[in-house]
């Protein structure tokens, strides 16, 4: 497993990454059109279809960086989730025999529920909100020595 250091987000991090998770992610087609197509002004858009990724966004990339370059205890990880990180996480643990645990608010779409369950990560549905999950997943961190793995505010990580 390579070393790992926190650093911020660039060019240089992005690249030392992506040969570790290539692997395991798809490479999603780019399609441009013209703003007009979606009622906007006339001017060239470039999307990058990120819904054909694995687990349907590009969260899964995060979630594959997170587990392969981390320690993982034996306790696994845990994340919480109003939905796309959760599946990612899901996914990427169950492609990499790591026990997942993910908590998600009770706002959270029955589709994305589907999703985690069928990854075999343990769902836990608390709190009507984000921050109640978010909360509940930190508290079981605590208790258990599981990995968390955030959504959004996490520092990024480069290999050495």
């Amino acid at each position: 497993m390579p070393q790992v250091s926190e650093v911020t987000i660039s060019r240089e991090s992005i690249a030392a990454i992506e040969p570790v998770i290539r692997p395991h992610i798809r490479r999603t087609p780019i399609l441009q059109i013209d703003g007009r197509d979606i009622g906007l002004g006339h001017f060239p858009l470039t999307l990058k279809l990120e819904l054909l990724q694995h687990s349907g966004s590009f969260k899964a990339r995060g979630a594959f960086a997170n587990l392969l370059l981390r320690q993982i205890p034996h306790a696994g990880v845990v994340a919480a989730s109003g939905g796309n990180h959760g599946v990612a996480v899901a996914f990427a643990a169950a492609k990499l025999g790591v026990a997942a645990r993910i908590f998600v608010p009770t706002c959270c779409s029955s589709a994305k529920v589907d999703r985690i369950r069928s990854y075999g990560a343990t769902l836990i549905v608390v709190g009507e909100r984000y921050a109640d999950a978010l909360a509940a997943s930190e508290a079981w961190a605590a208790e258990s020595g599981a990995l968390p793995v955030h959504a959004f505010d996490q520092a990024e990580s480069a290999i050495r």
